[in-house]
């Protein structure tokens, strides 16, 4: 069975944790123990993994150099930080995930763009969380200070930028050479570099926005013809009433019917979305469900399942 498995960049750097490369390099291992699991079932996996944290971190990096050494030096867009990230975090999930695996099994990581649409009206309505959470004082002051906008995540707040939806990924045929060979492939890290086609439409530019890669990686997951879809996260269910006495976990339900509950948009809104499509598209199965659960949720036996195969909700 082809399997992809779509880790949040949380899951790499943890709320709240200091983001120190050391710290980031101890939640790979954690990501690689469980991935390693879905191999050794016998699947091909294919992985993508958030940068959110990451591309925060090192914008705030250029931007002290910037300020501090040299101010002839403009900082580097988005579009360069995401494939930076994407050469760092796919760097340690390769080594990791080595570790676990055995020599013989190859692994790659493939820098990927991803094509958005200029008139994407995300470019308006700035909505993706990047970068290291603040208290409500210190965001206040970087939206006064460099002109970010800065909103609400969960009990922090963080810096956010636009989100546009992915149209295309152009590094497929690659990506599928490299599967039918037996490579574990990490791509769209951090849901793709953002590209899209100057006034020209010759000309491909990078982006200062940064793509949801969940939502990328369910169209790298139809694009590959992938037999199950699973975003692996910090919960082990999606559920309703979240964080209240009458909380209640999904255990299957229909897209449809999971279109009708919404989500919020800065939070399990994308995940859901992402799968839904996925299953609406495909007639497969998504599962949105807790990193350490992966193995069972690859055998069916955990996460939210979103399938056309129900009609309704199936409750915990």
């Amino acid at each position: 069975m082809r399997v992809v498995v779509a880790l949040g960049g949380n899951a790499l750097q943890r709320r709240g944790e200091a983001m120190t490369a050391d710290n980031q390099r101890a939640n790979v291992k954690i990501a690689a123990k469980q991935l390693a699991a879905v191999t050794r079932l016998g699947h091909n996996l294919v992985m993508c993994h958030g940068n959110g944290p990451q591309v925060g971190l090192l914008g705030l990096q250029n931007d002290a150099y910037a300020r501090l050494v040299d101010s002839t030096v403009t900082p580097y867009p988005l579009d360069v930080l995401g494939a930076q990230t994407e050469g760092m975090i796919g760097y340690m999930i390769e080594q990791e995930l080595g570790n676990e695996l055995p020599f013989e099994v190859p692994i790659a990581t493939i820098l990927t763009q991803t094509e958005v649409d200029p008139k994407d009206p995300a470019f308006a309505n700035p909505t993706k969380f990047v970068g290291p959470v603040y208290t409500k004082e210190e965001g206040d002051k970087l939206m006064a200070d460099r002109g970010w906008i800065v909103k609400a995540d969960g009990d922090y707040y963080r810096r956010v930028v636009p989100s546009p939806k992915p149209k295309r990924i152009f590094e497929m045929r690659p990506i599928r050479w490299l599967i039918e060979k037996g490579v574990v492939v990490v791509a769209a890290g951090g849901g793709g570099i953002p590209t899209m086609y100057d006034d020209t439409g010759k000309t491909l530019v990078g982006v200062e926005a940064v793509i949801d890669k969940d939502l990328t990686s369910a169209l790298l997951a139809r694009e590959i013809d992938a037999d199950y879809f699973v975003i692996a996260t910090d919960v082990a269910s999606v559920f309703v009433g979240w964080g209240t006495p009458d909380a209640k976990a999904i255990k299957m339900a229909h897209p449809d019917e999971m279109d009708k509950l919404g989500f919020a948009a800065g939070s399990m809104g994308p995940k859901v979305d992402a799968a839904c499509e996925f299953a609406r598209l495909t007639g497969k199965r998504a599962v949105i469900g807790a990193l350490e659960d992966i193995e069972k949720i690859v055998k069916g036996e955990a996460g939210t399942i979103i399938t056309t195969e129900v009609n309704g909700i199936v409750w915990y």
